[in-house]
């Protein structure tokens, strides 16, 4: 009988280990479970996912904005927009009737009664213009042979002009057309025979009459009162880069760099010097700089809080999205009555249904139970967007308080995108050197764009040698 009871103990204590382990399996593989449905659901409308990554069962569109009741197209009073004619045509055609249409009489000298007037708009020949420069050699009565100077384009026997190699660089870093293609977009519209290599030579040119253009842009966006920046990766001699932005309303700044962290954005020579606000998605190294407030970008948290309301079932986190969202239209609504502050009832409102949320989002999310193991216990998403919100709740109001603020970064995302594009066109870029130069043109393109300045404009001064410059940020208009 002892024999027995002692084998059935054993065995209790055996099974009772084998239902600890199999818990642990079950947690972990819960928690597995969990984290692939979460991935599933994520798309480009409740992550930072791009919309390409949608596929063909692209979400059902759903916008945040509050409808302006107004029906689609031309409003009444609205003068429209149309192809008119131009008071001063480049060529007149007069097309008048040989003879009568009832008696067949001619009408060479019939009186004009009426004149109807049609225009047609057209591209004009397109050819390449060739002009000759001659340096005459004249000799002096002293016996002095003195050479007249060719103008400082004029640099071989033969080359191309300021005008072309400015398109070229346009085509190449503002439309972002691949180099080959380029060279056959020239030869077909205007016959010319411009190899890729010359091409890859007119940018690197180019780049290289940026440095001052570059300077006084780090210059001015050190002094700015509120900075955006972000940062995303790309693909360089087949290895991983990253590019950081930095921008405001009217100026940009690309650096590329192999790393992502402060060092890079040290490097880069602009935040480390800010003294004013800077908007940023809440990636932590931007918590680096603490000479600086922050304003944390508010359309990541509305994706990250839809995110955690469709897969995890968190309604604080509707509560909160549509907190962020009203106050956002308060204060549009605030700007457009002609004020530019919030009333101290309207923030001290703001401010404690936020903190109701927040406490109803920490009832929803309990402190996880310690496991035994080494390190924090790992949390949900949700648990960590909660957190944060609670933590930051100063940097994601800050909008409320100071009106130059804007609600999310996507004034910097917008300017980082098109790095993105050139990458989804040409795959990459062969060299560092060709990625820094579609990033120096790109700073230069868009600053020039942000202040109203045609940007094919720009590239034609600055390859005739007198490089475009931004205003200073007190002489803008």
């Amino acid at each position: 009988m002892r024999t027995l009871v002692e084998e059935q103990a054993n065995r209790i204590v055996e099974q009772a280990a084998l239902i600890e382990e199999q818990s642990k399996l079950i947690e972990a593989m819960r928690s597995q479970i969990t984290e692939l449905l979460t991935r599933l659901s994520m798309t480009s409308r409740n992550s930072s996912k791009p919309p390409s990554s949608d596929g063909y069962t692209k979400p059902a569109p759903k916008s945040r904005r509050i409808r302006s009741g107004k029906q689609p197209g031309k409003q009444p009073g609205d003068p429209g927009h149309h192809l008119a004619q131009r008071t001063d045509p480049d060529v007149t055609v007069i097309h008048a009737p040989p003879t009568c249409d009832r008696c067949g009489d001619d009408l060479i000298d019939a009186e004009v009664i009426e004149t109807l007037t049609r225009q047609v708009f057209e591209l004009p020949a397109m050819a390449l213009f060739c002009t000759e420069h001659q340096a005459q050699r004249k000799r002096c009565r002293c016996g002095t042979v003195t050479t007249g100077a060719f103008p400082g384009e004029v640099t071989a026997p033969a080359c191309y002009g300021p005008a072309l190699r400015a398109y070229v660089c346009y085509l190449v870093t503002r439309q972002h057309i691949p180099v080959a293609r380029v060279a056959e977009l020239l030869r077909d519209t205007y016959g010319a025979s411009v190899s890729t290599g010359a091409i890859v030579a007119m940018v690197a040119e180019g780049a290289a009459k940026l440095d001052g253009f570059l300077g006084e842009v780090r210059a001015q966006l050190r002094a700015a009162q509120v900075v955006h920046a972000d940062e995303t990766g790309l693909r360089v001699n087949a290895l991983l880069a990253w590019v950081h932005a930095v921008s405001t309303t009217d100026l940009t700044l690309y650096h590329l760099d192999t790393r992502r962290g402060t060092t890079a954005m040290d490097d880069m020579g602009v935040l480390a010097h800010l003294r004013g606000v800077l908007v940023h998605d809440g990636w932590a190294p931007y918590r680096h700089y603490d000479g600086v407030e922050h304003q944390l970008c508010n359309a990541h948290h509305l994706r990250e809080l839809a995110a955690a309301a469709q897969s995890d079932g968190q309604t604080w986190a509707n509560d909160m999205a549509a907190l962020l969202s009203d106050a956002w239209h308060l204060v549009l609504a605030t700007k457009d009555n002609g004020q530019d502050h919030l009333d101290n009832q309207e923030l001290v409102s703001i401010r404690a249904t936020y903190r109701a949320v927040i406490d109803a989002g920490h009832e929803a999310n309990p402190p996880p139970v310690p496991t035994g193991r080494r390190g924090r216990p790992k949390r949900s998403k949700a648990h960590n967007l909660l957190d944060r919100l609670d933590v930051h709740m100063d940097d994601v109001l800050r909008f409320t308080t100071d009106f130059s603020i804007p609600f999310d970064n996507n004034l910097c995302e917008r300017d980082i995108r098109m790095v993105k594009i050139a990458q989804k066109v040409s795959g990459g870029f062969r060299s560092t050197q060709g990625a820094e130069a579609f990033l120096a043109f790109r700073s230069y393109l868009s600053s020039a764009a942000k202040q109203g300045v045609n940007r094919l404009e720009v590239l034609q001064q600055l390859f005739a040698g007198d490089t475009w410059m931004p205003s200073p940020s007190g002489t803008r208009s």
